[in-house]
């Protein structure tokens, strides 16, 4: 008979309409052998020479005010202008290319250099998540914006190049790839069924129970079924908005509660700051599109240790991607290894 956690399958992603081959069979037991550690590198709450500490320098002559909370500034290497202007290139039906426009913002989560989501309070996090619900309600609707995504890169890792904790916003003209295929799947699913996809999903996983990482009132933390990173976990808002704008206080509270609780998970997996791309998925800038509901994915890279990391080679670049720890396995040890802060222990 067959068993997912025997024999290897593909599993369906729904958002993006692509698979994922699961073989559980080749690693039974992913966290035997070795397990290295690297040397905790604590560092100051103020930095001299970071530029996005408070009251230090920037690009040019810019300079960060003495700010006492979040930070808001357009990022001064932009990847997207906003004076772009329009035009496009074609060469013999194959070859296309289209100016893209738009704005790219920074946003620190904090004047300490020292902290990450994983350590900061949950008011504070509450704080960073009151700035990108007014970052995502004042640029989605301004003119020549197609959508907001904001994301974290966490780490050396993941091409982070500062530590200090901080995210950003890039704002493009039109609808980026993975939020594009998200955007025609749900869509469809709520035409067919008259509710968000994510709705139904989050009833069936909290049947299940198998996958639950974190769970509050407001906010489900899940390593999804069709996951493809070794520790990947999506958070899903419990009540179907389609943007953080439309999160009430409370939600916001919960939503910075989740966050929390899922990157402390990780650094306690491996008792080191954790690695991971960060995103948030929301409704996109022309419309109410009520199909569409708010979720976070987190992408982290590290398979079996603190050095020890997955890389898409092979079968996966050329195929399809594959995992060898099932979902059900990752959640079960993000679940243990949640609770107190490896370094408040």
């Amino acid at each position: 008979m067959f068993d997912l956690t025997e024999h290897p399958h593909r599993r369906y992603n729904p958002l993006t309409g692509e698979w994922v081959l699961v073989s559980p069979h080749r690693t039974k037991r992913p966290w035997q052998g070795q397990v290295e550690r690297v040397s905790a590198q604590k560092t100051q709450p103020y930095d001299a020479k970071c530029y996005l500490c408070p009251g230090n320098s920037r690009a040019g002559k810019l300079q960060n005010p003495k700010y006492e909370s979040t930070f808001v500034f357009d990022n001064d290497f932009a990847a997207l202008l906003p004076d772009t202007p329009p035009g496009s290139f074609e060469a013999g039906g194959l070859l296309r290319a289209e100016s893209q426009s738009g704005v790219c913002k920074v946003v620190c989560f904090s004047p300490r250099h020292d902290l990450t989501i994983a350590e900061m309070e949950v008011a504070d996090i509450r704080k960073v998540v009151d700035t990108w619900a007014e970052q995502f309600s004042e640029l989605i609707v301004r003119p020549g914006i197609g959508y907001v995504q904001i994301f974290e890169n966490r780490g050396e890792m993941m091409g982070c190049s500062n530590p200090h904790p901080h995210c950003q916003i890039w704002a493009p003209s039109t609808i980026p790839n993975e939020p594009a295929k998200e955007h025609a799947t749900q869509e469809a699913f709520f035409k067919a069924h008259g509710k968000t996809l994510l709705s139904d999903y989050v009833e069936l996983e909290l049947d299940l129970g198998e996958r639950i990482v974190a769970l509050n009132d407001a906010f489900l933390a899940v390593v999804p079924f069709w996951a493809v990173w070794p520790f990947e976990v999506m958070v899903i808002a419990r009540r179907p908005v389609t943007g953080i704008d439309q999160l009430t206080g409370a939600e916001r509270s919960a939503f910075a509660d989740v966050m929390r609780r899922v990157t402390t998970g990780y650094d306690n997996l491996f008792e080191i700051s954790f690695p991971y791309t960060m995103g948030l998925h929301q409704r996109p800038a022309g419309g109410e599109h009520p199909f569409w509901h708010f979720h976070a994915h987190y992408y982290p890279p590290l398979l079996r240790s603190a050095t020890v990391k997955k890389f898409m080679v092979g079968y996966e670049m050329l195929a399809t991607p594959q995992r060898d720890i099932t979902p059900e396995a990752a959640a079960e040890r993000l679940r243990d290894a949640g609770g107190v802060h490896y370094r408040n222990r």
